[in-house]
């Protein structure tokens, strides 16, 4: 990951990322055991409730990393230079503080994610990632 100069988060009521939990054929199922994937969606929902908006999505298609969450940019963001970030074996309970802290400071483009997150991220197939995109 780059490192950006740090800018000050986004003022309250800015456009925020938007955060895409993927819960379809493996992510959020038995496939992956140990991990309660309701508490987790609940979590990111709970945490970043009036900063930004958590969807639930089927499948992302990128099975072999499940559970999948996709950290897209806010308009800012993206006119930043920032771009969707994909966080793939997010099993880990405490992946959910994480998330939250980098998108409350800004996330993709305006803030540098916590150093932890780089051990999930990866770079989804251009199919996939022109299909959430488009």
């Amino acid at each position: 990951m780059s490192r950006r100069s740090k800018k000050a988060a986004p003022a309250p009521g800015a456009a925020r990322p938007t955060v895409t939990v993927c819960r379809g054929c493996c992510c959020g199922t038995p496939k992956v055991p140990h991990l309660d994937h309701e508490a987790q969606l609940a979590d990111l929902r709970t945490s970043l409730a009036g900063v930004t908006m958590v969807r639930r999505t089927d499948c992302l298609d990128a099975c072999e990393r499940a559970n999948v969450i996709v950290i897209q940019p806010s308009a800012e963001g993206r006119q930043a230079g920032g771009r969707p970030v994909w966080l793939g074996q997010v099993n880990d309970p405490d992946a959910a503080t994480d998330i939250t802290t980098w998108v409350k400071n800004g996330g993709p483009g305006l803030a540098d994610p916590p150093a932890i997150l780089d051990l999930y991220t990866f770079t989804p197939s251009r199919r996939v990632r022109h299909e959430l995109d488009g």
